[in-house]
């Protein structure tokens, strides 16, 4: 493995090992520490730049002195002293022929680089080098005949200048450094604070069990929630829709235990009674099985009405184009068989008989004869359920009324609940859980299920489908 692949699967490692806030106040310090270095060094090159351009320009103006009071200066030492950032600089005239050179010692030193710029071979330039054991800044610069003009000045200050700046600076990066390391523990303990509360919450959930738990949400404005915040905000969400299907479940456990509790114990007696059916005479073995055999069927609707409740939502098996009507028609003398003292005069449409929908016919066929049973038990002998299925354009819409005691108004409101029993309907047979299971089947359809007062008295329940034409073509629908 190469070094570059060793270090970035170093690095990976480092992160799958320490904590999203170890790594966010790392990134943070990183990048502040970065800005910092970065703003120092440029800051260092900028005055040093700056200071040696300043004893440039002092090496340029003595100069133009020099130029100024003698325009053909001879070949020779014009100021031997250096001083510091001010004239006299070291000044000498250099010939660009060796032959040519004055027979006094020259104080700053000849090089090719200067023969070349008096012969006009090299642009006039600026340089460091060391005079007598001190730093120095030198400047040549061509005057015309075949020479150049020498001119030094000692920068003992600038360098110390450079070096107290450099100096600085390095304290300024590294209390830059510092506090980068600072924010960068602020930044991630600010921003994943939300996450911390939504982490301890989910935690607490899962030891506890008890979806009632919420995530403090920081205050502000609706509408300009960070992407933090609006996490926390569907965390919460989330679990108000957890928490009510946590009660949902509980309340059905509870219902269905107290539902089987009656139908048990019946089922127990005669069970007990059919045990001793030697002192029975052979009428009371009979209706003892009977009722055995009438609670045994009970329970099994019963209990099968629970498993698909239980479920809360519909299967998914694939769709077929339901004709509503067909289905109608078929539950309607499927119920006349089982009631068979209460009339269903069944009314459709024309338009209506060609609809189809996209469904699944055993669960719709499950709807509609909740419907006509619940409707049928509620009629007195005789009195008849009125069935109607009309059409308007892609909706579809089936009533279905009786004429018995209608739904109170205190009792509207939880028709649709499971083993929810009206008062008068407590003597009457059934589980209370057949216009749950319609309203499921319902919802699963796209279709509305409500319940109303008919007018001049009992009941009427309305079916809605709306229109499927967009689901139909896309062979789908709202299951689940």
């Amino acid at each position: 493995m190469s070094g570059g692949r060793r270090r970035r699967a170093l690095g990976a490692r480092w992160r799958r090992h320490r904590p999203l806030r170890t790594r966010l106040a790392v990134a943070a310090s990183a990048a502040v520490a970065l800005v910092a270095i970065g703003v120092c060094t440029a800051a260092y090159f900028v005055i040093r730049y700056e200071m040696y351009h300043q004893l440039d320009l002092n090496l340029t103006q003595s100069a133009t002195r020099i130029l100024q009071a003698d325009r053909n200066p001879e070949t020779a030492v014009l100021a031997g002293e250096c001083r510091y950032l001010s004239a006299p600089a070291c000044a000498q005239v250099v010939p660009a022929d060796p032959a040519k050179d004055s027979a006094a010692r020259y104080v700053l030193p000849v090089s090719p680089p200067v023969r070349e710029v008096a012969s006009g071979d090299r642009a006039p330039y600026f340089s460091n080098f060391t005079l007598e054991g001190h730093p120095a800044r030198m400047a040549v610069t061509p005057i015309g005949g075949g020479r150049a003009l020498q001119l030094a000045l000692r920068a003992d200050s600038v360098e110390r200048g450079i070096r107290q700046a450099a100096l600085l600076l390095s304290a300024v990066g590294g209390a830059g450094v510092l506090l980068a390391a600072g924010l960068g523990y602020w930044v991630s303990r600010t921003g994943l604070a939300p996450v911390a509360r939504l982490t301890a919450t989910a935690e607490r959930i899962a030891a506890t069990r008890d979806p009632r738990h919420r995530i403090e949400l920081p205050p502000g404005p609706p509408g300009r929630e960070d992407e933090v915040t609006r996490l926390a905000a569907s965390f919460n969400t989330m679990l108000g829709e957890l928490e009510q299907s946590v009660s949902a479940q509980r309340r059905l456990v509870a219902d269905a235990s107290h539902e089987l509790r009656t139908p048990l114990t019946a089922l127990r007696t005669n069970a007990e009674l059919l045990a001793r059916a030697d002192r029975l005479s052979p009428e009371q073995r009979d209706r003892a099985s009977g009722a055995l055999g009438r609670q045994l069927r009970e329970v099994t609707g019963l209990v099968n009405d629970l498993i698909e409740l239980a479920r809360d939502e519909e299967p998914q098996p694939l769709l077929e184009e339901v004709r509503i009507a067909s289905l109608l028609s078929h539950a309607v003398a499927t119920a006349e068989t089982h009631w068979p003292a209460t009339p269903f005069p069944l009314s459709i449409t024309p338009e209506a008989h060609a609809v189809t929908l996209p469904g699944i016919p055993a669960r719709l066929t499950r709807l509609l004869t909740n419907l006509l049973d619940n409707a049928a038990k509620f009629s007195p002998p005789g009195a008849p359920v009125e069935v109607e299925l009309t059409s308007r354009g892609q909706e579809l819409d089936v009533t279905v009324r009786d004429h018995g005691p209608g739904i109170s108004a205190e009792d509207l409101p939880y028709v649709f609940d499971r083993f929810y029993r009206a008062e008068a309907a407590r003597a009457l047979p059934g589980s209370g859980l057949g216009l749950a299971m319609a309203r499921q089947i319902a919802r699963a359809h796209g279709a509305e299920l409500t319940a109303e007062q008919a007018p001049g008295g009992g009941a009427l329940f309305r079916l809605r489908f709306g229109d499927r034409t967009n689901e139909r073509s896309s062979g789908k629908a709202s299951f689940g």
